[in-house]
């Protein structure tokens, strides 16, 4: 792996959960549905060195992954939590060893192992991008677009990501809107770094299709099938020009070993809640570029808590592409923390204060919770 060394243990006194209920500057419509306010858990880790701060990207229902807030919020305070609160101490790298008799999970778990990792890295000084391995101090941002009212209002849409500077964009496809709404991007602002999102809506039987996007000459194709499809993937990745990259199908280090073994990916998109936590994330990060594979960083999202863990992953060598990395304005009026990540000259600056880097607004927090619960010792 890329880290240079573990973190200390830290002493978990307890750990505080909240919902919290924000709305998003926009609708966000994807393949599988579309959201208004964006429901999160913000996990707060509570040590005798400091707190620390995690998110839980889950969604309210369970349509993009089998995980979602309310079954997130019961295994952390009846299963997750109680299980570190055990030990003595723990350290950040043996958060996921304490968790895995628990199956699944990947994001809660993910969630509490950021918290865990902030407070010890705020206790010891260091930077969550230094921990990690970051070697930039900026990162290209790209955008994700989702599924609008017609082409025409999706023009208009990426005409306006692209006057803010955005490096790359990317749009959100599914059956029926994918063929004509990649033609009207591409036609009306040419050779833009483009990108497709089609988040699992496609089977094999649309390869032909999917096929018709080659002429686009797009970055790639994200998560064109199912999940579980890692063989379809491949058999459909020698039947595009078009590099298929995969998403919901890289759920750790283990699966993204298969997806390269099969040659079901030339691209692998990375979310740390999607794997379990940014340790994984890393590992899969160092296994892809041994391959030889380009990774980029995906979005959630996210609040500026995750928002600023996505910006410091993005900084490590292999991430050659770029993300969802997006400034918080993007999608909310008012984030929860103190300095917003915010778009320069079409980067993210990575945080580089201890820990995550970010501090609360503790006023907005309360503001947007609509759900607490501290579990203790």
């Amino acid at each position: 792996m890329s880290l240079a060394r573990s973190t200390a243990p830290v002493r978990l006194s307890a750990v505080e959960l909240r919902v919290l209920h924000l709305p998003l500057v926009s609708p966000f419509t994807t393949s599988f549905g579309t959201e208004d306010v964006r429901e999160v858990i913000v996990v707060r880790a509570l040590t005798d060195g400091g707190d620390g701060w995690g998110e839980v990207v889950t969604q309210h229902a369970p349509l993009y992954s089998s995980e979602y807030t309310h079954g997130a919020w019961d295994v952390l305070r009846r299963w997750l939590i109680p299980a570190l609160l055990e030990r003595p101490a723990v350290s950040a790298e043996e958060v996921a060893v304490v968790l895995s008799p628990f199956v699944g999970h990947r994001m809660a778990k993910a969630g509490l192992e950021t918290a865990v990792l902030d407070a010890a890295l705020r206790a010891e000084g260091r930077s969550f991008a230094a921990h990690l391995g970051a070697v930039r101090d900026r990162v290209p941002s790209g955008v994700s677009v989702g599924i609008q009212r017609d082409p025409a209002a999706l023009v208009d849409a990426v005409g306006g990501y692209l006057d803010e500077g955005y490096a790359r964009i990317k749009i959100k496809i599914k059956p029926g809107r994918d063929v004509g709404d990649t033609a009207a991007v591409r036609d009306a602002f040419g050779t833009i770094p483009l990108q497709v999102d089609a988040n699992s809506a496609y089977t094999l039987a649309d390869a032909e299709l999917l096929a018709d996007l080659d002429r686009f000459d797009l970055l790639l194709i994200e998560q064109p099938l199912q999940e579980d499809d890692l063989v379809d993937h491949a058999t459909l990745a020698r039947r595009l020009r078009t590099p298929v990259c995969l998403d919901e199908s890289i759920v750790s280090a283990k699966a993204a070993a298969d997806a390269i073994a099969l040659r079901a990916a030339s691209v692998v998109n990375i979310k740390a809640g999607r794997v379990g936590g940014y340790l994984e994330a890393v590992a899969i990060h160092d296994l892809c570029r041994a391959a030889g594979l380009p990774v980029w960083c995906g979005g959630m999202l996210e609040t500026g808590i995750g928002r600023a863990a996505n910006a410091a992953l993005a900084a490590l060598p292999g991430f050659t592409l770029p993300g969802d990395v997006s400034a918080s304005s993007r999608f909310y009026a008012r984030d929860i923390v103190t300095e917003p990540i915010a778009l320069k000259d079409g980067h993210v600056r990575v945080p580089t204060g201890p820990g995550l880097g970010i501090e609360i607004d503790h006023e907005a927090l309360e503001q947007f919770t609509v759900q607490r619960e501290t579990i203790a010792r």
